[in-house]
């Protein structure tokens, strides 16, 4: 059944409000300084892999992170473009730019000298927030990230739970990126096994939640 364009609206703006949510579990991860994301190891693998080769001095992380965005949302366009929708550009614009509002802010809080534990639970309350909003940008139904569309997709073709298919696709990532010279720290370990049950979790509450504000279930 074809949307109205005020459904479209309300939706996308669940997918903003999903998306910042998550990038500041994002935020609280990063800031914790205990090792990235697996996506992002993946990256870091390619672009030094890229870099010991070719030597191309304008290279860089972020360029390489946008392109490996590009080259899965290129695959998922031949495979079902149905799942390619305008969150997934949005999610790809707004995600930097929203870390750094929430790093400017959030940065003075950390020190050095912060003890270990308390890095380990900011990290798993980053982790945390991340899995939640994750589900809300998913559960939007107007578009997702694209390195989450690569589980949502096996997900769907495969019947598997998301929890699990989640889990597989951050383990490839992180023997991969690290094969190819990417860094792996406890943090990244960390965030590879709790996000996917942790999405799993909250993914049917999401969609309540979802449903509630687009008026399709009362309380």
């Amino acid at each position: 059944m074809k949307r109205s364009w005020k459904e479209l609206l309300v939706r996308v703006v669940i997918l903003l409000v999903g998306l910042t949510i998550a990038h500041l579990g994002v935020t609280l991860f990063l800031l914790a300084n205990l090792g990235s994301d697996p996506f992002n190891v993946l990256v870091q693998g390619i672009f030094r892999t890229i870099s010991r080769l070719t030597g191309w001095s304008v290279l860089t992380h972020g360029y390489t992170h946008v392109a490996m965005c590009f080259l899965i949302i290129i695959v998922l366009l031949i495979v079902d473009k149905s799942y390619i929708k305008i969150g997934t550009l949005l999610c790809m614009v707004c995600g930097g730019p929203i870390i750094d509002f929430f790093t400017g802010i959030l940065s003075p809080l950390f020190t050095e000298d912060m003890y270990l534990g308390t890095k380990l639970l900011i990290l798993c309350l980053g982790c945390a927030i991340l899995a939640f909003g994750m589900t809300i940008v998913i559960k939007s139904d107007a578009g997702t990230g694209p390195n989450d569309l690569v589980a949502v997709v096996i997900s769907d073709k495969t019947g598997r739970k998301f929890s699990v298919v989640r889990i597989v696709v951050d383990v490839t990532f992180l023997v991969v990126g690290f094969v190819l010279g990417g860094a792996i720290g406890i943090g990244t370990i960390i965030c590879a096994g709790f996000v996917g049950p942790v999405a799993g979790f909250f993914m049917p509450y999401s969609e309540k939640i979802v449903k509630l504000v687009l008026g399709l279930q009362k309380f």
